[in-house]
């Protein structure tokens, strides 16, 4: 049975936040967040995010998907509760909290790895996958927020000011989330030098390395170079970077990292926007992942990963407790992976969609 989730009444600021430790196997409740500072959503309105405080020396760092737009119909303010009748994309946190789920936000579960951790939640309302920082005017009508990378960043400093001891750091993205989880592992391992952090990137392994696509989406629309972190790693900088190669340049930067990705082989969902910068039509989503962690690889930068078969979509909520493949269920790889060792790769041997 599912428990359900309760959304504190009263919001927090970043001064003076103080909750108790809940127990293992609690159900989660969340308390709101408002940072101060520059963070706002893509039509300017006030930006928070959600915790859940439990073990001060374990924390999750998630990062919510969300499509991402670069062009004035994706990106316009139009549908109901902040998010774009066209393109799905969230314009606002109107409606974005954490809801009632199950998965890994079921912590009622013996199983469930996190079920004692604290978590940080934080959703996107700026379409830019949690990386940008600029202001775009697509039209005389339309000027967008950017700001992915100010609200992520506050919201782990706000992780690192109330969890100075933590021992363990997991940042784990979901779909669109996940291209910026290596970056904001980086970030943490900066800003908690003492913590064991793992990231996990969950549905984002298709992501191209385009330079078309990095001139002009990360850099000209979303502003994400000019706010990337300074790791300047074998003399590359920032705008060497393009999505698959945030991995290498977190895992370049410090080694330390436990690094890891889970994706579906074939899910039409998880890149469906970056189609026009891939190989064939249809492009071959499975080449596309196994080809970027063998070039990070390649680079010296250890990948850790579990490629399921099929066309599915989405692994932390429902199907987080039912994936098996070649006899090892994710939960337990997960489970191995911020725990133990790192485990043995799983691979589909069937993937077909």
């Amino acid at each position: 049975m599912k428990a359900p989730l309760l959304l504190a009444a009263l919001a927090i600021t970043l001064a003076g936040c103080s909750a108790p430790w809940i127990s293992a196997h609690t159900a989660l409740e969340w308390t709101r967040v408002e940072p101060a500072g520059d963070c706002q959503c893509a039509d300017g309105s006030e930006f928070a995010f959600w915790e859940r405080r439990a073990d001060p020396n374990k924390v999750v760092f998630f990062m919510n998907g969300g499509d991402v737009c670069w062009d004035a119909k994706g990106c316009a303010f139009t549908g109901d509760h902040g998010q774009n009748e066209s393109s799905g994309y969230d314009w606002s946190i109107q409606g974005t909290e954490p809801e009632n789920r199950s998965g890994m936000f079921d912590t009622t579960r013996s199983d469930n790895p996190f079920a004692d951790y604290s978590f940080v939640y934080v959703s996107s309302c700026t379409g830019d996958a949690h990386l940008g920082n600029a202001s775009h005017e697509y039209s005389s009508e339309l000027t967008v927020e950017h700001r992915g990378l100010v609200n992520g960043t506050a919201a782990l400093d706000y992780l690192a000011e109330q969890y100075p001891d933590a021992e363990q750091v997991v940042v784990i993205g979901k779909t669109a989330g996940s291209v910026a989880a290596p970056v904001y592992g980086g970030l943490a391992a900066d800003r908690l030098p003492d913590a064991e952090v793992t990231v996990l990137g969950g549905q984002s392994g298709a992501w191209p390395d385009d330079s078309d696509f990095n001139a002009k989406i990360l850099d000209e629309t979303w502003g994400a170079y000019d706010a990337a972190p300074d790791w300047a790693v074998d003399g590359l900088t920032a705008r060497d970077w393009g999505v698959p190669r945030f991995w290498t340049q977190a895992g370049l930067h410090d080694p330390d990292l436990t690094l890891a990705r889970f994706d579906f082989a074939y899910d039409p969902r998880a890149a469906v926007e970056l189609t026009p910068w891939m190989d064939g039509n249809p492009p071959d989503l499975l080449a596309e992942i196994d080809g970027n962690e063998a070039a990070i690889e390649a680079a010296g930068v250890p990948l850790h990963s579990y490629t399921a078969p099929g066309a599915d979509h989405q692994i932390f909520e429902d199907k987080f407790y039912d994936v098996t493949v070649n006899g090892v269920r994710f939960v337990d790889w997960l489970d191995e992976l911020v725990t133990d060792e790192p485990p043995a790769d799983v691979h589909c041997d069937q993937c077909g969609p």
